[in-house]
């Protein structure tokens, strides 16, 4: 009988709710990425042009459990790693980046559309 729960539960649905974030626009953060650079270090879902390699790849961002494999992956530690990610992971390539706090809501939108 234990075995049969322990099999029901790893059948359970485990899909988190989409991380909704008030007040961001998906669209105005691709935007605010192709301004400031991003896709120039990050392969990008949506943009051909250039295919950074530098970082890692976004695809797939918003079903990775983690931000740069230290930090979980809620929206007030993303914005956070968007703005500064230097502050938060010292060894990073990635650089403060020049944007305002609703631009950096607006990129961390966009990342949680990138789903596998």
């Amino acid at each position: 009988m234990l075995a049969l729960a322990a099999l029901l539960c790893g059948c359970a649905d485990k899909s988190e709710p989409p991380r909704a974030i008030m007040g961001a626009d998906a669209d105005r953060g691709l935007a605010v990425m192709d301004r400031v650079g991003c896709t120039a270090c990050h392969a990008t879902p949506g943009v051909d042009w250039p295919r950074g390699l530098a970082g890692p790849s976004l695809h797939g961002f918003a079903d990775s459990p983690m931000i740069a494999g230290q930090f979980p992956n809620r929206p007030d530690v993303l914005i956070r790693f968007i703005k500064d990610a230097p502050s938060m992971a010292s060894a990073t390539a990635m650089p403060a980046m020049p944007l305002t706090d609703a631009e950096a809501r607006d990129v961390a939108a966009y990342l949680y559309t990138l789903h596998d």
